[in-house]
């Protein structure tokens, strides 16, 4: 007899299938098979305890469950279930119930669909068993009279192997006929659920709680392997024992009460299954005994009769599993599109069709097959993108799968987007993720399952229906971006694939080739300006002379997208040039103007620059204006106003690194412009004339803002402005002379004094 602790009962019921058959192997002996036990040579009934709490008194335990003497723990006798039958009378017929709901749809459920392996039933069972013994030992904390027939809690397994006979007697808290009807007469209503729920609800309810059966659908799998399910029941609060009796695909049972003195236990429930016959019953003719032939022969001739009985050929029955072959290794020419998209719904747990599928075997050096898809929409709501583990790819060696775990050894991080299997005869079942790193034979799989994922993609893109490349574009397109930086290697085949806003493309995106297509016969270079918006980079100064020219400019208006490119650095021969940094070549030089500018304009320019100081690397001549008087630009290998505004917003920590890299901007003039030919002007005449330093300042500032660039003090630029604006404004809309016609205010009334001769007292003077 094996004994666990009341305690690790419900550790080792909670464990998963996998585990629990180990720890059942350790309480039932493992020659004895259980759902298919009925084949067997060993024509003997065992008990076996699962779970027992404290010593167990053999002679007092058999004598309170009315056991049989002999019939208990470790001991064997010979089978006495066809005798027992014949002796007993039958039982009582019961009252009829009834199910709550339909139970053919739940046998359906149960077989079919909630459990993969049929022995999962005695798990199921024996949970229910082990809340039933913590049911009574939290129940008896408080009510102590309800231990008072049996103090030992135990699970005890009876097999019958000649008749297909499982019994599973528990000495817990029963149940009562109306138990019955609520528990097991009404489908995935639990008995433990209702417990969990009064123990909740109290307020003294204690922290062993942790009862994992649930004796409701639960106890339907014993229909998994038995057609006929008994359960005798006595609970503590109950002066009778109940019976109930159930068969499979019925529709109704019964309920009656136990009467037979034999039958009657002193508390708690036995679930007896009448297994399954796995065999067919035929009749065979058997030779009479000679004895009994010489018997029934009264004159002493003894002639051979034949007889006939009925025994039960067992035989296996074989359950055909994988009835299709595997999807990748059939030829493509005979699978169809909804078939592809079927496989992908299933083994990726997606509800759309993906927008591109790739079927393919390579052949060679290395050898595999496999079979790539292109998502409709982007998991993890677009954040994936720095995650390569994915689980998108699965890797299967000869058929048998190996891992979905990478980490870029199939995939680069940028392409991790893309789903599928990989089926290679070449490695080794035992690939592990060493071997995955260091073997040639995945770094030429890596290579071809990139290209085949970049022909996808490309197939996409040239598809007659736009909005497959657009839906495809809007989920994965920083993820192309990213590869821009990170694979110089496929540029040439990530190029094509980028899609950006223009100048003249404001709505739609349009692709590197549809750009080069449209530009002008003298134009050499790709045009580009960087903001964080459409609007933004429609209205930088930096564009008039180019939409003058009318050439192309790309938009670049994701963070991504200017690193991206400048990564590219050119496509089909033509350079990628930002039309915000220094030295732009537009193509259109007049050598003659330029020098008579410079003639004119040199020393003004010198002049600002002197007064801006430090704020500017130089002040020049620009050739990119024609409506705003100024701009600033910056450096060649500086960071741009965008990138300056990104890395801004991303500083952390030191800033000296920052400040290096934001590099000296260029102050460009228009000298077309009338606001710098005033300038101009009032250098010749006078220099240090104030108002026009503070003009120079503000043309300074408004640069600064019109450019991309945050100004270091804000409120000092509102100020210059509102001063300026005091300027031009003053006395603009009063009317002259309107001071004199206010009234003056009143003047106070002159008197004149009084002159009063003096009097003197009496009269006399």
């Amino acid at each position: 007899m094996h004994r666990l602790s009341r305690r690790s009962v419900s550790a080792a019921l909670r464990a998963p299938p996998t585990r629990y058959r180990n720890a059942a192997a350790a309480s039932v002996s493992s020659s004895t098979p259980l759902p298919d036990s009925a084949v067997g040579s060993d024509n003997k009934n065992r008990w076996y305890s699962a779970i027992t709490g404290g010593k167990c008194n053999t002679a007092r335990y058999s004598t309170q469950l009315n056991l049989k003497s002999g019939l208990f723990l470790g001991c064997r006798h010979e089978s006495t279930a066809a005798a027992s039958d014949s002796a007993n009378p039958p039982p009582p017929s019961g009252e009829k119930y009834e199910y709550q709901a339909e139970v053919s749809r739940l046998m359906d459920l149960i077989v079919n669909s909630l459990y993969s392996n049929k022995e999962v039933f005695l798990r199921e069972l024996i949970s229910n068993a082990s809340d039933a013994l913590d049911k009574l030992r939290y129940l008896s904390v408080t009510e102590p009279q309800l231990l008072k027939d049996a103090v030992d809690l135990d699970i005890r397994i009876q097999t019958d192997k000649d008749n297909g006979i499982i019994s599973i007697t528990d000495s817990g808290i029963g149940m009562t006929r109306q138990d019955l009807v609520d528990c097991l007469g009404t489908i995935a209503q639990s008995g433990t659920a209702k417990f969990l729920k009064a123990m909740k609800e109290s307020k003294d309810a204690g922290t062993d709680n942790n009862l994992i059966g649930q004796f409701g659908v639960g106890f339907y799998s014993a229909f998994l392997v038995a057609d006929k399910v008994v359960v005798s029941t006595k609970s503590p609060k109950s002066d009778k024992q109940y019976v109930w009796e159930g068969e499979a695909n019925a529709s109704s049972y019964t309920i009656r009460e136990e009467t037979d003195p034999e039958n009657l236990i002193p508390r708690g429930t036995r679930l007896t299954l009448y297994l399954k016959e796995k065999g067919i019953t035929k009749e065979v003719e058997v030779d009479e005994d000679p004895v009994e032939a010489k018997e029934d022969a009264p004159d002493g001739n003894t002639e051979k009769k034949k007889k006939t009985k009925k025994i039960v050929e067992r035989y296996w029955d074989w359950v055909l599993a994988n009835e299709t072959q595997p999807i990748w290794l059939r030829n493509p020419k005979e699978v169809t599109t909804e078939e592809y998209n079927e496989f992908y719904k299933k083994t990726f747990n997606e509800y759309a069709d993906p927008l591109a599928s790739s079927h393919f075997t390579t052949e060679g050096e290395v050898e595999f097959r496999s079979i790539l898809y292109v998502p409709a929409v982007s998991p993890m709501g677009k954040d994936d993108i720095v995650n390569s583990k994915t689980k998108n790819i699965r890797l299967y060696v000869k058929r048998v799968f190996i891992s979905d775990d990478f980490d870029g050894e199939l995939f680069p991080r940028y392409l991790s987007f893309v789903k599928g299997v990989v089926d290679s005869n070449d490695l080794p079942l035992n690939v592990s993720r060493e071997i995955l790193q260091e073997s040639r034979i995945v770094r030429i799989m890596r290579k071809r399952l990139v290209r085949k994922a970049f022909d996808m993609i490309l197939g996409i893109s040239m598809s007659e229906n736009r909005g497959d490349y657009e839906t495809f574009w809007e989920n994965f397109g920083k993820h192309l971006k990213l590869g821009c930086i990170e694979d110089r290697e496929n540029h040439k085949r990530l190029a094509p694939l980028l899609r950006f806003f223009s100048s003249q493309s404001e709505d739609e995106m349009i692709s590197l080739d549809e750009y080069v297509e449209n530009m002008k016969a003298e134009q050499k270079d790709i045009y580009y300006i960087a903001a964080d918006s459409v609007t933004s980079a429609r209205n930088a100064p930096f564009l008039e002379r180019l939409l003058q020219k009318d050439l192309e400019v790309l938009y670049l208006v994701d963070p991504i997208d200017e690193i991206a490119i400048q990564n590219l650095k050119s496509y089909k021969e033509k350079n990628f040039v930002d039309i915000s940094k220094e030295d732009l070549d537009l193509g259109d030089k007049n050598e003659e103007k330029e020098k008579v500018m410079k003639e004119e304009f040199g020393q003004t320019c010198d002049w600002i620059k002197k007064h801006l100081g430090d704020k500017v690397a130089s002040v020049q001549i620009s050739n990119r204006l024609s409506s705003s008087p100024c701009v600033l630009v910056s450096g060649k290998f500086g960071w741009s106003a965008n990138m300056e505004r990104l890395m801004k917003a991303q500083a952390v920590g030191d800033s000296s690194g920052f400040e290096f890299m934001k590099g000296r901007k260029v102050f460009e003039i228009n000298p077309e412009h009338p606001i710098i030919k005033e300038i101009n002007a009032a250098y010749k005449s006078n220099p240090n004339d104030e108002d026009a330093l503070r003009a120079i300042d503000l043309l300074y500032d408004a640069a600064l803002v019109s450019s991309g660039y945050t100004p270091d003090n804000p409120a000092q630029l509102g100020g210059k402005i509102y001063e300026m604006m005091g300027i031009a404004l003053s006395s603009k809309w009063s009317t002259p002379g309107a001071q004199n016609s206010v009234p003056p205010p009143p003047q106070p009334e002159t008197l004149e004094a009084e002159v009063v001769e003096p009097v003197e007292a009496g009269g006399q003077k």
